[in-house]
């Protein structure tokens, strides 16, 4: 398996980001949404050209595609938890962390599909139909996030909002037990060559329809310590605006 040695920051990347103009639009085919410059300089399976959410009825569909086969590319497993890696595929949104559960404006509400073979965190599902829900974190699952910058995770990074300890904030029926915002809600991604799929419904539709959005592809870690900030945003391969500005409108 290749390294991911050519992640950067997220600092770094958006300095960076004006240097995109001089490449050349892939995937011209896929309408709408974000377009985004095809990059030689990134891992393509995690190399964004084009990010876009719909909806139809009372269904969010969020898309994102790369410039060569979405999903190729897992973290080995390194067999403990403390530093273990994750690579995700996020979406993040302007919505308020209200609507999946969470407290209100509790920070940036993302959706993210991830994979990490060191830990399994949707312990309400099997994904491998195996018959255990704790041994599938490998397998390409879906997540809502709430995230922050957090200087403890670096200069200008992100990390997962911890919980403090006694602290009973609002938390959405299938959180996993994790002392982080996240939520393991159990829809399923679809990859599909070069592009992953997220299919899911929400009560009220409007709220997504006026909300906006990014597409980034990254790297998190979990800390050494495993203790707060128990998981860091530390490489980012690749923001679709350039500059996280959620330029994105549902069905522009």
């Amino acid at each position: 398996m290749r390294k991911l040695s050519l992640l950067v920051s997220l600092p770094a990347l958006i300095a960076a980001g004006a240097s995109l103009s001089s490449l050349s639009f892939a995937h011209e085919h896929h309408s709408s949404g974000i377009q985004t410059k095809k990059s030689e300089a990134i891992l393509a399976p995690f190399d964004i050209v084009h990010t876009r959410i719909t909806t139809n009825k009372n269904v969010a569909t969020f898309h994102m595609a790369v410039s060569g086969k979405a999903g190729d590319l897992k973290p080995s497993a390194s067999g403990k938890l403390a530093g273990s890696e994750v690579f995700s595929y996020v979406w993040p949104t302007s919505l308020d962390s209200y609507e999946v559960g969470f407290e209100h404006n509790a920070g940036i509400l993302a959706l993210a599909v991830t994979s990490h073979p060191d830990f399994d965190d949707t312990p309400l599902f099997d994904e491998n139909g195996d018959g255990d829900t704790g041994n599938d974190g490998n397998l390409w699952h879906s997540h809502w996030v709430v995230l922050q910058p957090n200087e403890q995770c670096g200069k200008g990074a992100l990390g997962v909002v911890d919980i403090p300890k006694d602290a009973k904030p609002r938390l959405p029926k299938t959180w996993p037990g994790l002392p982080i915002l996240l939520d393991s809600p159990g829809w399923n991604p679809t990859f599909n060559t070069e592009t992953v799929e997220v299919r899911i419904p929400f009560d009220d539709i409007g709220v997504i329809n006026e909300a906006s959005f990014d597409g980034v592809t990254a790297g998190l870690r979990v800390n050494q310590s495993v203790h707060a900030p128990l998981l860091c945003v530390v490489d980012v391969m690749k923001v679709a605006s350039g500059n996280l500005s959620l330029p994105g409108k549902s069905n522009q």
